[in-house]
């Protein structure tokens, strides 16, 4: 069974999902970062460009937004679909006018200048479907399986839409984990999407220009939507405001859910149950430690990310092949623990320590494939290559946790690591002998980092000497405590 934990304040909200009294998954949503994509707005047609086959539209924000004729659904096909009948695309003049309203969704968030992108065609999205409210087919994800797996999926939720008492009609797609989903759990889905669009219709019919119909659901909402599972034995908030809208919330959507709400009211932060804050910390260090003593090197790259996996201090076993597969079998459960903790995805390339027996790698492998399953993202995973590393991926989802709670270091922009104090220093002398052969100051002044200007005195002050000697000009020298290492400045007195 599995707990979540909601950590909920005004500026931030912070969700962990704890099994056996490990941490499983990191959530954080910040208020302020919040976008604007998936939300829907009832607009008014502002001004229509037709140089530029676009309109922009009033939907309550500081600056007008973006509908182009491509994004326009008009009577089941978008604006690009849209044809006169000599077979010319209708233009957006003939389509839209000034003062008309809309109703529209934003694909786009505000960049610099330029306002939101949106859209006519509503799509809302839900745990395993996404809803079509203007269309009425039905589509397979195409990371789904097999031809035959998608047609079997089709002909299941054809049915399911035609018993579903919600009514509405509309379109579905199914996403990649409805792959295995039950028809129960598809149902549910469909009867909470239709409902969601007949609010949305709802409020559109009533409410003025540049009224916010629907927002797409705030962290708090899509632990029920998306967390909560059979697996799930507690979901437990800090907030009793928040706790009385997520009761409600899951009273008209996920009813079955409710029953597991609770409101912490611990005088200890609820965080701190389970040292949860310690945890983030460790999931954005590089090194992760095993309890064997053995070791995991965590990279995260643009392209991909690399694990390696050492044996450390682990002597534990009676012979050096048992070590290392005991240190592998460990590894297997703890690497599939940091891809959900830390929510790496894309490219991920595992090097397990070399094993010389078949049947400890045919094991190694099984027990990650095994830890992997209880991941709720899709995962795909090949065997060991030639160079004995396993190749795998993993969808991505969302940011990572440390490219959402980091930023590059300043010192050595991203590098993870700087130049020597040494290596400053010749940098120093060398952009000193440069500066002599193109100025004939009556002093050079370096200001540098203290540990570069300590070992300047000392280490190198014969090397310096000699510098000054042979440019025949004097060199200073002053400690700027602000400076970083790699960090000097030359000055031309």
């Amino acid at each position: 069974m599995e707990d979540i934990l909601i950590n909920w304040s005004p500026q931030e909200t912070r969700v962990a999902v704890v099994e056996n009294g490990a941490v499983q998954e990191l959530h954080v949503e910040r208020t302020l970062e919040r976008g604007l994509v998936g939300n829907v707005y009832s607009g008014r047609v502002a001004r229509v460009l037709p140089g530029m086959q676009s309109a922009f539209i009033d939907i309550g924000l500081e600056r007008a937004a973006f509908l182009h004729v491509a994004d326009l659904h008009i009577a089941g096909h978008t604006g690009r679909g849209h044809h006169a009948e000599n077979g010319t695309p209708t233009p957006i003049e003939r389509l839209v006018f000034e003062g008309q309203a809309l109703t529209v969704q934003v694909i786009k968030d505000p960049i610099g200048t330029k306002g939101a992108r949106l859209s006519t065609q509503i799509s809302i999205a839900g745990r395993m479907l996404v809803h079509l409210p203007q269309d009425e087919h039905i589509g397979i994800s195409q990371k789904i399986g097999s031809p035959e797996a998608r047609e079997q999926l089709r002909q299941r939720m054809q049915t399911l839409v035609g018993k579903a008492e919600e009514g509405g009609g509309g379109g579905f797609i199914l996403r990649t984990n409805a792959e295995d989903a039950s028809d129960e759990e598809l149902a549910s889905d469909i009867a909470y999407l239709r409902k969601t669009w007949a609010t949305i219709r709802e409020r559109s019919f009533r409410s003025p220009p540049g009224t916010l119909l629907h927002q797409d659901l705030s962290l708090v909402e899509r632990v029920l939507r998306d967390l909560v599972s059979e697996r799930t034995g507690s979901i437990r908030i800090d907030s009793r405001m928040q706790y009385e809208v997520l009761h409600g919330f899951g009273e008209t959507y996920m009813p079955a859910a409710v029953a597991k709400l609770e409101h912490y009211r611990g005088e200890r932060p609820i965080f701190d149950l389970y040292n949860i804050d310690g945890e983030i910390d460790r999931a954005l260090a590089r090194r992760v430690d095993l309890k064997s003593g053995g070791y995991l090197i965590i990279d995260q790259t643009e392209a991909m990310t690399t694990i390696d996996v050492n044996t450390g201090g682990f002597v534990g076993a009676r012979n050096f092949d048992d070590t290392i597969f005991k240190t592998n079998l460990e590894a297997a459960g703890a690497i599939a623990r940091q891809l959900r903790l830390r929510n790496l995805g894309g490219i991920i390339i595992v090097d397990f320590i070399d094993m010389t027996r078949e049947e400890h790698r045919t094991s190694v492998l099984s027990e990650f494939r095994k830890q992997l399953a209880k991941d709720r993202t899709k995962v795909t995973v090949g065997g060991f290559t030639q160079l004995g590393l396993v190749e795998m991926t993993r969808k991505r989802t969302r940011e990572s946790l440390a490219r959402m709670l980091c930023e590059p270091c300043p010192t050595c922009e991203g590098r993870g690591q700087v130049k020597t104090a040494r290596s400053v220093c010749y940098d120093i002398m060398r952009e000193i002998l440069r500066e002599a052969r193109q100025f004939s100051p009556k002093e050079f002044r370096v200001v540098a980092a203290a540990n570069v200007v300590e070992m300047l005195l000392d280490e190198e002050s014969q090397h310096l000497a000699g510098l000054s000697d042979f440019i025949g000009k004097p060199i200073s020298l002053t400690a700027e405590p602000t400076n970083q290492t790699e960090h000097y400045d030359i000055v031309l007195l």
